[in-house]
């Protein structure tokens, strides 16, 4: 093997780093081996990545005895959940840029010849997906997994349940005392938010497209299987290193489809369209926006997870698992079987081998889909020109049409709903709220949960240039582009403006006649920005539209 390790460690004149190396306990025999780092994004914020540390302990095991030699280092993780609905949650989609920075950092300036990213939380996973693709070096990404549901009075609990609750208890349906209890129990241990949501979304991305080992991301993360997973891994990224099979070697066009469609199936976040964006873009595939329509549209909803349906994630593990889905798409055509995987076997290779718990209710199959077809839609119209993203297998129906509540902070258009101001057949319009104008494009699950915990759910609709949690349901658009701080059309609507959104025409309109929306343009200012120095300024300065990933220039 030809290693780039080899540049840093071997020679003579490479013996001040050799020292510096062997202060920490490696010796000769360690740096003449395959060197790989294990980035790691174990934090102590929240119980997404909790485990992560002593998972890597697994994963550097696996290394060694397949002959390598792990040098674990940090990154950052910021938890959308513990952050949702605050300033800080404006850290979230810009850690996904740090993330992946960081790691390409790492790895350029070590020189590593593999790495193995161990991810939990939801900008963990595509930033560190996107790093690989960036260095090209082989890569492998190991999910830390889901977390175990909760239970209440016999029910299983998310943390959705506990961002509805809060609407619910607003509204008088429920207690404060009913809330606290329900926020006691919700979480009962490490791992990842438990339906459907954005984790879990991009963990089942990750397997589909080839970047995690097929059976790896569906283990629960306190699961004891996670060890075993963990040390597969570990020789995986070896042996990946010496059949020089590179990140963009597996996410070819053909695997990218295979992940669009793994997230119609499912049922999953919206945020699937930024990362899957933003992650083409690093391996150099051409993918638009609409893509993601055209491939849920053909793509049946077939597994029947929270946030809109009944099962959370863990159950997918008890049903079969990832690769049951990955068999089930393959059986219909939905995905293209010779895309190549981690393992350097196939897909249709990988997906043969699944073993499908016999009865089990979660992985519908084909002949009984919940849905003929997916759970994304892309929406355009003179709100959204540039296009706009709704999940549809949580709207309930296909229009809406109604006046304009318009609220320029997210925490305005929340204080409104605890208010009780919010009522049947209004459009609450979140703006300013997009990857400039946040900045940061903060999720919305704050205010999408208390709207459906007030039981407005199925005769509210909103839109916002921001984003939202995997956990929102309802008849919620977001990614509106060009977003308000960009002078984007949602910046000129204004309180009692008629708003009609039409899902079969695949169109949200502002109805209002040319020549007032032109008057309203031309008085329309830019706003000042909120953050005028430190990272939020730059990432101002360097991010691009929603409808290309909000990846920032020169990624």
């Amino acid at each position: 093997m030809k290693l780039s390790s080899h540049t840093i460690t071997q020679g003579r004149d490479r013996a001040p780093a050799r020292a510096m190396l062997k202060a920490i306990g490696f010796t000769d025999e360690d740096l003449a081996k395959p060197i790989i780092g294990v980035a790691n994004t174990w934090i102590e914020t929240m119980p997404c990545n909790y485990n992560l540390r002593a998972l890597a302990v697994k994963v550097k095991e696996g290394i060694r005895a397949a002959g390598g030699t792990p040098m674990e280092f940090n990154t950052i993780a910021i938890s959308d959940g513990v952050t949702m609905g605050t300033e800080g949650m404006k850290a979230s989609l810009v850690s996904r840029e740090i993330i992946a920075d960081s790691i390409e950092l790492l790895v350029r300036g070590h020189m590593f010849d593999g790495i193995i990213a161990l991810v939990a939380c939801d900008k963990t996973i595509p930033g560190a997906a996107m790093a690989l693709l960036r260095v090209n070096v082989p890569g492998l990404v190991l999910y830390g997994g889901s977390i175990l549901p909760g239970r209440l009075d016999g029910r299983e609990l998310t943390i959705q349940d506990v961002f509805e609750a809060v609407g619910a208890a607003a509204a008088g349906r429920i207690t404060d005392e009913e809330l606290r209890s329900i926020e006691n129990a919700a979480c009962p241990g490490a791992g990842a938010c438990g339906g459907q949501f954005t984790a879990n979304t991009m963990a089942t991305v990750m397997e589909m497209i080839g970047l995690s080992p097929f059976g790896t991301a569906s283990v629960p993360q306190v699961d004891p299987r996670k060890d075993d997973v963990a040390f597969r891994c570990g020789q995986l990224i070896v042996e990946a290193v010496r059949r020089d099979l590179r990140p963009r070697h597996i996410a070819t066009r053909a695997a990218f489809e295979n992940a669009i469609a793994a997230v119609a199936a499912t049922g999953g976040s919206t945020n699937a369209v930024l990362h899957l964006l933003a992650m083409a873009r690093e391996a150099e595939v051409p993918l638009e926006i609409d893509e993601f329509d055209r491939i849920s549209s053909r793509t049946p909803l077939l597994v029947d997870l929270k946030p809109t349906g009944k099962y959370v994630a863990v159950d997918v593990d008890k049903a079969g698992g990832i690769p049951v889905i990955a068999r089930r798409l393959l059986e219909g055509g939905y995905v293209d079987g010779s895309a190549i995987t981690i393992t350097g076997r196939t897909f249709a290779q990988e997906a043969a081998e699944a073993r499908e718990t016999p009865g089990q209710q979660v992985i519908h199959p084909l002949s009984d889909p919940i849905k003929p077809t997916g759970g994304l839609m892309i929406l355009r119209g003179n709100l959204a020109p540039d296009g706009a993203v709704i999940k549809v297998s949580g709207a309930g129906r296909l229009s809406h049409r109604g006046p304009a509540r318009v609220f320029d902070r997210e925490e305005d258009a929340m204080g409104a709903v605890m208010r009780g101001e919010i009522h049947p057949g209004d459009v609450v319009v979140i703006r300013y709220e997009g990857p400039k104008g946040g900045p940061g494009m903060r999720e919305m699950l704050g205010v999408t949960g208390a709207i459906v915990g007030a039981g407005l759910g199925p005769s509210v609709a909103l839109m916002t240039d921001g984003r939202f949690s995997g956990a929102t349901h309802g008849f919620m658009i977001g990614h509106v582009a060009p977003e308000a701080a960009d002078g984007g059309p949602i910046a000129l609507v204004e309180e009692g403006d008629t708003i009609e959104i039409d899902l079969a025409q695949r169109r949200i309109d502002l109805l209002v006649g040319n020549a007032e929306l032109e008057r309203r343009r031309q008085a329309w200012r830019p706003p000042e920005p909120r953050y005028r120095t430190g990272v939020f300024a730059k990432y101002v300065r360097l991010v691009d539209s929603a409808a290309r990933g909000a990846v920032t220039c020169g990624a």
